[in-house]
């Protein structure tokens, strides 16, 4: 717990709220100058006992309930990095879902120019796999650059993909219909993922691989093979990421390399370096200087006495 975070965070969010729009008056005692919402109003408002919310904001509630950082976070109108700063001050840890239900469904105009300014294959789709920005380079892997609305839809039953995405069954199918199927675990009421969820059913390959391996996520490393409209066969490698103010949305950037064989040597894993080229000691500040061990120390030469 981050008691100094934690407080500042909620005093700030409830400073905020008015509590005239919630049918609540400004407290007049003499003595409080602080705007919005008091912690009292907070409680009455959340129907919870009194100092339920005082406790919170001051760091005296260890292990807070999901329930109550859950209301407390809708109160203020706290946005995804709010809700995360609260689960990280409050408990120190991530929350187990993104604030806001439909979370995932917008993202920011500015990944357009992100997109335009990566070289491979890119592309930002919502929560429920539907396209909401590419650039150039991936429009032109389809045949007469006809994106896909739905990349989960295209991938799973799209008669294209199969010709598309060569070993569908083995390569693909197995990356891709376990992800819908924890999506549809997720968010059963999503009329998107429901209706490709049928189609998949319906298709007698689709469903066969989605109701035996369907439960196990495969993690996205290595590459693929692809056959791309303008260069021809070769492979991609699927690097995901999810922007942090959409919970849920994803970015897929789509390293191409032409070619009928996969690469024989796999790409070695980022890691940071160590301080200094060297963890440092107990004793030793990250400001200081690294000093030469005793084999790297010039020789000291005095002058000889007459």
């Amino acid at each position: 717990m981050d008691k100094v975070a934690l407080r500042f965070l909620l005093r700030e969010r409830r400073a905020l709220i008015a509590p005239e729009d919630h049918g609540l008056s400004r407290p007049t005692r003499q003595g409080r100058r602080a705007p919005g919402l008091s912690q009292a109003q907070v409680d009455q408002l959340l129907h919870r006992a009194p100092d339920t919310y005082g406790r919170l904001e001051s760091g005296r509630y260890p292990n807070p309930p999901l329930d109550l950082l859950e209301d407390v976070a809708r109160l203020l109108g706290m946005n995804e990095h709010d809700w995360v700063a609260l689960w990280r001050y409050a408990l120190g840890q991530d929350p187990p879902y993104p604030l806001h239900p439909r979370s995932g469904e917008v993202v920011s105009g500015a990944w357009q120019e992100v997109l335009d300014g990566v070289s491979h294959m890119a592309y930002v789709s919502d929560r429920s796999w539907n396209l909401l920005a590419h650039n150039e380079p991936f429009a032109a892997l389809f045949p007469g650059r006809c994106v896909p609305e739905n990349t989960m839809r295209w991938m799973t039953v799209d008669p294209e993909a199969r010709v598309m995405l060569p070993r569908w069954e083995t390569a693909w199918a197995p990356l891709v219909l376990p992800q819908l199927r924890a999506a549809r675990a997720a968010d059963p009421g999503d009329p998107v993922l429901a209706g490709i969820e049928r189609e998949v059913l319906a298709d007698p390959v689709a469903a066969r691989i989605y109701g035996s391996a369907g439960a196990y996520l495969r993690p996205v490393e290595g590459e693929r093979p692809v056959r791309h409209a303008e260069r021809g066969p070769g492979w991609v490698s699927v690097c995901a990421a999810q922007p942090m103010a959409a919970p849920r949305a994803r970015l897929i950037i789509l390293p191409f390399r032409a070619g009928e064989e996969p690469a024989v040597r796999r790409t070695r894993p980022l890691r940071a370096r160590p301080w200094g080229g060297a963890r440092p000691g107990p004793d030793q500040r990250p400001d200081q200087e690294r000093r030469p061990g005793p084999d790297r120390r010039r020789p000291v030469h005095r002058p000889r006495r007459p």
